[in-house]
């Protein structure tokens, strides 16, 4: 359905909305905000894209000689969230971020989606979609109402309360989610003490990037009203899983069929979907800074956590990067298993998908399924059948970053530079960090 501005309007009056959240993200995947009062006037220059902010102070955005930038909200993302006070409601507007100039800044992450899937069309499809599998964990709060990393719930996977002491909370996280207009698949206790998982159906990856932010803006402030804290980070307790956010990609063509579905072909995959499988392999290793972006995600993509490692596909099998969950027709997808709540989903998915194009113009080869459990191979049997490992830290993925220009490419010079700088600095301040596991394990030995 299409938003008009009248209907913003009408809204506005008829359910006393007060503020007006402007929404957009950073290169970090941080979502940020300029909030307005909701008065005739302010309405007025938001719909007309007049909205100015200072762009210098987010990162990787432009220079302080540069500053002035203009908002211009997506209608479709209107939204009137659920808590308020007696004063009114607040409603929020998803922004793409412009130049004075009138032209798309090319360091808004939203804005290089809508490049990639420009892209897409030029070579016949019509939409990328996303089925997005985040999850998050919850601890609770200290006297000060700071975070620790004590869970409230001793649950496993699928548990139910008692075990499962966190329900009432996902419950309202997923009520809210409705609420907004979500359509949720699923809401379940992870493998993890303390972690949860919600899936929301498949949609256009704008759609869906749009729908991750707003889930984790929703997470985040229903956790604490129950008193918790919620993190996406990938791995927040040593000695049990992290987080990843599994990501279900599939092409349609301009006639609304599912491109990657074929009755005829091998396990009824089409050339496409081996193509562009072929794409996200070849370069795997070489966007996982994007699809892993900090320090802490490497601690996640380690063996034994049930976090793919390899760079290999399978249909059942869960342990490769990459597997095609067994439904057809329109739902035949690819999941990529590796990419974790910490990346930018508009980065991560203009990467995925230009990567999946290039699989498709240069007519890639997927390489053989594999269907043994990869954990249980040697690295000679892995080395045999062509399974090679993702990069096992920030520094090295990044390094391997600046060496694909299909990635570079995907993200444009603007972010691909400021994101590679951001994290040249954020390594150099990790590796020069003296952490306690060093302590124990030296100070006496030596």
């Amino acid at each position: 359905m299409t938003i008009t501005p009248a209907d913003i309007l009408s809204e506005v009056k008829e359910k006393n909305v007060t503020f007006l959240r402007l929404m957009f993200t950073d290169i970090l995947g941080t979502l940020k905000n300029v909030e307005v009062p909701a008065t005739e006037e302010q309405l007025e220059k938001i719909l007309d894209n007049k909205m100015m902010f200072d762009g210098s102070s987010i990162e990787g955005f432009v220079r302080i000689n540069e500053s002035d930038m203009y908002l211009y909200p997506d209608l479709d993302t209107w939204i009137i969230f659920p808590w308020g006070d007696e004063n009114g409601k607040v409603a929020g507007l998803i922004c793409d971020v412009y130049n004075p100039d009138g032209t798309p800044f090319a360091g808004d992450p939203r804005g290089n989606l809508k490049r990639a899937l420009t892209h897409m069309e030029a070579t016949g499809f019509k939409s990328f979609n996303l089925g997005p599998e985040p999850e998050f964990f919850l601890f609770k709060l200290d006297e000060k109402g700071n975070p620790t990393l004590e869970v409230n719930d001793q649950g496993g996977y699928f548990d139910l309360a008692p075990t499962d002491t966190a329900d009432n909370t996902r419950r309202e996280i997923v009520n809210v989610l409705t609420d907004l207009g979500f359509e949720v698949e699923a809401s379940h206790h992870e493998v993890a003490v303390g972690q949860h998982e919600i899936d929301f159906k498949y949609t256009n990856v704008l759609e869906a990037c749009d729908n991750i932010q707003i889930f984790k803006l929703v997470v985040k402030t229903i956790a604490r009203e129950h008193g918790l804290y919620a993190t996406f980070m990938a791995k927040p307790k040593f000695g049990i899983n992290g987080s990843g956010m599994h990501c279900n990609m599939s092409l349609f063509d301009q006639e609304g069929n599912n491109a990657f579905y074929d009755p005829k072909g091998e396990l009824e995959l089409s050339e496409t979907a081996y193509h562009f499988l072929g794409g996200i392999l070849d370069h795997a290793y070489n966007f996982t800074a994007i699809t892993n972006p900090t320090v802490n995600s490497y601690k996640r993509l380690v063996p034994g956590y049930e976090a793919p490692v390899y760079i290999a596909w399978a249909g059942r099998n869960r342990s490769p990067l990459v597997r095609v969950p067994a439904s057809r027709g329109k739902g035949t997808r690819l999941e990529l298993r590796a990419v974790d709540p910490t990346a930018n989903p508009y980065l991560a998915l203009a990467v995925l998908l230009e990567c999946g194009l290039d699989g498709i113009e240069r007519k890639l080869e997927a390489p053989a399924p594999v269907e043994n459990n990869i954990y249980m191979m040697s690295g000679d049997e892995r080395k045999a059948v062509g399974i090679t490992d993702l990069p096992s830290t920030l520094h090295n993925a990044v390094k391997a970053l600046r060496e694909d220009d299909v990635v570079k490419a995907a993200l444009g010079q603007h972010i691909y530079t400021n994101f590679v700088e951001t994290k040249k600095v954020e390594w150099a301040s990790y590796a020069q960090f003296v952490s306690q596991w060093e302590i124990d394990n030296y100070l006496y030995l030596y």
